[in-house]
């Protein structure tokens, strides 16, 4: 942020990223992306994106402690995500020299059984089951892993320095165990955040070109067309089309109702 009131354009600022899953269970209602632009990552500014969420309802995260809180406060079910976890275990791993990269490298064996969760998930989805048949799947098949690499955390966690890469990996997954082997317990529940992490990519692939924003106005304004546009991809609505559209209806927008009806999923498009 190259100017904001009170702080030096060397400061670091942040955009904040959310989204439903989008399955239409629960009342969860269309898939959503949001991006939301703030400076700082304070369990205050955490608490604000998520005021008013229902008690009971899931909250996948990283490993980031302020969402703890979020969880703990709005009585939340927290799940982990394993795809960041084996991220700490990969990044371990390429840091070995190539030929000590055997099968017998911890960080290979931990790789190679979060590999097995994610068999089961991948042979679901082939087989086109549904949420009750993968809970059965992964209690069958999934929950016997999840003991396998307990074991394995317990005997090595202190096995390796607390701030190599690998002695960071097995404290993530130490600190993370509880959130991370919750998505067993139904088949509703994701094993990880990678559809997030897909929306995030095209803002940083994006960032590489503008690298900043001038002003607080400018950086809510990209986070609010970027909310638009990706939430527009996953609910199969054409962003240029939808901004042409938006753009001609939006000024006769009056009422909450009104502007309710102005998105991704809900505004007819122009069909010139």
């Amino acid at each position: 942020m190259l100017k904001e009131p009170g702080r030096a354009a060397q400061t670091k600022s942040y955009v904040w990223a959310q989204m439903t899953d989008g399955s239409g269970q629960d009342g969860t209602g269309p898939p959503i992306r949001l991006f939301s632009y703030s400076p700082s990552r304070s369990a205050t500014t955490a608490m604000g994106l998520y005021a008013g969420v229902r008690a009971g309802a899931v909250l996948m995260t990283d490993g980031y402690d302020v969402y703890d809180k979020i969880a703990q406060a709005n009585g939340l079910v927290h799940l982990g995500c394993w795809a960041h976890c084996r991220r700490y275990f990969h990044d371990a791993l390429q840091a070995l020299p190539k030929d000590r990269r055997g099968p017998d490298q911890l960080a290979v064996r931990f790789i190679d059984l979060i590999g097995k969760l994610y068999q089961v998930e991948s042979q679901a989805r082939r087989d086109g089951v549904d949420t009750a048949e993968l809970g059965r799947r992964r209690q069958l098949h999934s929950a016997p892993v999840l003991i396998t690499i307990e074991e394995l955390l317990l005997a090595n966690l202190h096995a390796a320095l607390p701030k190599s890469l690998l002695g960071e990996a097995l404290h993530y997954l130490a600190s993370q165990w509880q959130k991370l082997k919750r998505y067993v317990d139904d088949g509703r529940y994701s094993i990880d955040n990678n559809m997030q992490e897909n929306a995030i990519r095209p803002f940083c692939v994006g960032r590489r070109n503008w690298l900043f924003a001038d002003t607080v106005a400018g950086a809510n304004a990209s986070a609010n067309l970027y909310s638009l546009l990706q939430t527009c991809k996953v609910n199969g609505v054409d962003g240029y089309r939808y901004l042409r559209s938006l753009f001609i209806a939006l000024p006769r927008a009056k009422t909450v109702d009104d502007y309710a009806a102005l998105l991704p999923w809900r505004l007819a498009l122009d069909a010139t």
